[in-house]
Formats: structure tokens, C-alpha cells, sequence
């Protein structure tokens, strides 16, 4: 935070003061990193100290205020210049904000090495934006048009950022991998004038899977980062930094807020990415980067209100994507022998074309601690098509009573959807072919209720 303009001896106080705090919330995420995932979710920066700061509150308390009151016009100077920590304006950041960008933080870099640094948005769409629009400037374009490599297996509204917002509005060419295990397509699609390389891990809908420590490799090799959407993994069951990805993305709103409260995005990024283009402080510190310059002319900011309620859902993640995992599997298992499913999409299946790659990645966080062993677990989302017309996957949508029918995944309750009408209905027929979207495809999120309750359900529906 130091700079090399001539201070007063007023603002120079604040700024050793402010040297004090960082130090202090180093020794504090220090202390973190060498907890378990469960404790690290259940208290991420604030601890004791923090709360006899805070009328020894033992939550996080809720700052609601939209801006930062100073002690005097050098405080204000130091802070503005960003020279001490502070939050100065709820636009650029916010203390119960801060809590869970510091917790997402350490759980993403849970195992990881390097350091680690997070930025919340108001929604997972706004992170994936944040996350990749500073590396399609006009640096060094040429007559060349930039373009960037990506799975057209992904989620609708990523496929409509990239298609729409970088294709056709600023002349990005988007190079879309049609078989994301193929790691002759990805090569094939990398050269001069790309600017990064993006994938999903499991993909939504279809569950698709890439081997992420081989395309980060190729990615490198180019000199460009990996971002990584690991919205349906989460960090309890997969953590990208620890196979070479640079940035990881999430919707918040998903499973790490299961109860549904919030809507919210994350992107974390580990320290010192490779990218062609930006200052070195992108490279150096993507997410503070991002936070000092596009977050803050954009203002994608999240309230503080939906940050605690985040804050509290993330708490019980680990437990919660065991058990959540484990009702999928045995729902996927009876989806797979009824005789009026074409096929299932969950990467929990062996002989599955993503098993493999899946199990390799995908562990439960600590699971040798509560299994004696590590365990792969491979979420709560999965997909199946319904024999016959596309009508009949409607009828069987329609004739649900226990699961309700909703566009939306990660729900404590379990929802399911046909993305060709819903999720990815705005891609057209066409992007809907490309991405591999059958118009007979249930997305099903298998939530809390007892497995055998929504297998009943769906034996019903389905008859």
C-alpha cells in the first residue's frame, strides 16, 4: 500500500497504523491456513479479537452503512489512497462483505501453497464477467481480433456473455471447444491473439468435464491464465489452485448458499497469474486489481445483508455437499436402471465418459477424517433425458409433486428444469446444438429430503 509521494507527518501516522492491521489480519489468515475446511468456514478471519472489537459479538456483525466515517482529513487521505486498510464506501468494499470474501478465500485455497485473494459480486454472472473482462483490452490487438478458448458446454448465461456481450458487441472471436476431454481441440484453438482460457468443472447442465491439470498446463505454455467456473463442485469438493488454474469463479448463490436467501458471485485468484496483457499489478494480484479498477468503475457490489446470509450458509458447506453428494448418487443410480430414462449425466456413475476424469479431481475436503480414507464426492447436480419426444420430458416435469420445478440448482430443496426452455432457451436452437442441450434434458438438483422421498417422486412422474 505504500507509495512514493510525499506525505505529511499526519497521513504518515495513518499509514503506519495501517501497516499495524494488515500485519494483524496476516497473522490472523496465517493462524487460519493451518485449521481444518470445517473450522476455517465456520469462523474465516473473525475470531476472538475481532469480536471484543465488535461489542463481543460472536457473528459476524452487519455493517448496513453505505459509507465510512474518518477521524480527520488525514485519515481520509491515507484511506482514499488506499495507503491503510478501510472500507471508505460500500460500492468498493464493506467489513461483513470483507468476512466472506476472506473465508471463500481460505476455503479455495484450502491445500494450496500460494496466496490467495477473493472479490464478492453481486451475482455468479458478474463475477464471471469481472473475471474475464480485464483481458480483453485493445493492448496490443493489432489487426488481429483477440479471441478466447472455451467449452460451449457451459452455462447459458456464460454462453451469452461470451457469444453476445465479447462476440458480437466488441468483435472477441470465440473459439468454443465442442469436446472438452479432447485436449487436441483446446491446443488447437490456443494461439497468438488469445487472451484466456475459461472451462467448468462439472458443467451445468450436462456435467461435463475437462482435465483442468493438462489445459492449465497448455495454458501456460501460451502464457495465459485458466479460469475455472466450480460453482457445482464447490471448494468442499474441488479446488482448482491446487491443479494449476489461476482464477476460480463461483455463483455464491448455488450451493454455498443453499438456503436460497441470496444472490451473490465470487471470483478468487491466486497470486502472480500469467496473463499477455495488463500491469504487472493484474499479474501480481488479479483480485485486488479488479477491485481497484473495473469492480470499482462498474459497481457489481454486494450488499452486506446477502454477504452475512452467505456468510452463514458457508458455515455447514462441507457436510452439507457430503450428504447432498451421497442422495445424487443413489438418485442417479435409479434414474440409470429405469426403463423410460435415455440417459444420466452425473459424474458419480461409473462407465460414465466423465467418470474418470471426475474422480480424479472431485474428493470430499478432510474426507479420510470422517471415512478413514479420502472419498470422492461428485455433487448434487445431475441431468437426464427422457425417452421419446421432447414432450415426454415435459410431461414427466410437469407431473412432479416432491420436486419442484424451478430455474435454479443448489437449493437446500430439490428443483428440477428443462434448460432447452429455460436456462439456455435464450441461446437459440442452434447454440443449444452446439453446447449439447437436448430439448429432453431434466437438470435435477437433488436437495435435502430424504433420497428415497424424491426417488419416489420421479418413479411417479416418469410412470
Amino acid at each position: 500500500m505504500m507509495d512514493n509521494v510525499e506525505h505529511s507527518p499526519g497521513v504518515r501516522e495513518y499509514i503506519r497504523r495501517g501497516q499495524v492491521m494488515l500485519a494483524a489480519e496476516a497473522a490472523r489468515r496465517a493462524e487460519m491456513r493451518t485449521k481444518k475446511f470445517d473450522t476455517i468456514a465456520v469462523h474465516g478471519l473473525y475470531g476472538m479479537q475481532a469480536a471484543l472489537q465488535n461489542q463481543g459479538s460472536i457473528i459476524e456483525p452487519i455493517y448496513l452503512s453505505s459509507a465510512q466515517a474518518f477521524e480527520n482529513s488525514d485519515n481520509m487521505e491515507a484511506a482514499l489512497a488506499h495507503l491503510m486498510p478501510a472500507w471508505t464506501y460500500s460500492r468498493q468494499g464493506n467489513p461483513t462483505v470483507h468476512y466472506l470474501e476472506e473465508t471463500i478465500s481460505l476455503l479455495e485455497g484450502y491445500g494450496y501453497p500460494g496466496e490467495t485473494g477473493a472479490l464478492v459480486t453481486a451475482s455468479g454472472m458478474t463475477a464471471v464477467f469481472m473475471a474475464t473482462s480485464p483481458f480483453l483490452t485493445v493492448e496490443g490487438q493489432g489487426s488481429r481480433p483477440m479471441n478466447l478458448v472455451a467449452p460451449a458446454r457451459c452455462y447459458g448465461g456464460t454462453f451469452m456473455l461470451f457469444g453476445e456481450r465479447y462476440g458480437r458487441e466488441r468483435g472477441v472471436e470465440i473459439r468454443w471447444v465442442v469436446d472438452p476431454l479432447d485436449l487436441n481441440e483446446w491446443a488447437a484453438k490456443i494461439d497468438r491473439d488469445t487472451r484466456f482460457v475459461y472451462g467448468e468443472m462439472p458443467s451445468n447442465p450436462g456435467l461435463h468435464v475437462f482435465d483442468i491439470a493438462a489445459v492449465a498446463d497448455l495454458a501456460h505454455s501460451h502464457g495465459l491464465p485458466l479460469i475455472v467456473d466450480s460453482t457445482v463442485a464447490t471448494p468442499a469438493l474441488m479446488r482448482p489452485f491446487q491443479h494449476g488454474a489461476d482464477i476460480v469463479v463461483h455463483s455464491v448463490t448455488k450451493s454455498m448458499s443453499i438456503s436460497g436467501f441470496t444472490i451473490a458471485g465470487a471470483l478468487v485468484a491466486r497470486h502472480d497469474i500469467p496473463s499477455r496483457v495488463g500491469p504487472d499489478e493484474l499479474r501480481a494480484n488479479f483480485a485486488d486489481h479488479v477491485r481497484q479498477t473495473t469492480y470499482r468503475d462498474h459497481g457489481p457490489s454486494l450488499s452486506p445483508f446477502n454477504a452475512l446470509l452467505a456468510l452463514n450458509d458457508l458455515r455447514t458447506l462441507r457436510s452439507r455437499m457430503d450428504s447432498l453428494s451421497r442422495s445424487a448418487q443413489q438418485v442417479a443410480e435409479f434414474l440409470a436402471g429405469h426403463p423410460k430414462v435415455e440417459a444420466v449425466f452425473y459424474p458419480g456413475l461409473e462407465g460414465s465418459a466423465t467418470h474418470e476424469v471426475a474422480a480424479h479431481y472431485m474428493w470430499l475436503a478432510d474426507g479420510q477424517d470422517d471415512y478413514g480414507q479420502p472419498v470422492n464426492r461428485f455433487g448434487h447436480l445431475l441431468g437426464f433425458t427422457v425417452k421419446g419426444k421432447p414432450e415426454n420430458a415435459r410431461r414427466v416435469l410437469d407431473r412432479l409433486q416432491l420436486v419442484l420445478r424451478a430455474a435454479d440448482l443448489g437449493r437446500i430443496k430439490s428443483l428440477a428444469t428443462i434448460p432447452a426452455i429455460s436456462t439456455h432457451q435464450q441461446q437459440g436452437e442452434e447454440g443449444r446444438k452446439l453446447a449439447d442441450i437436448s430439448p429432453s434434458l431434466i437438470r435435477l438438483n437433488v436437495g435435502g429430503e430424504h433420497p428415497s422421498d424424491v426417488i419416489q417422486d420421479l418413479d411417479q412422474a416418469l410412470g
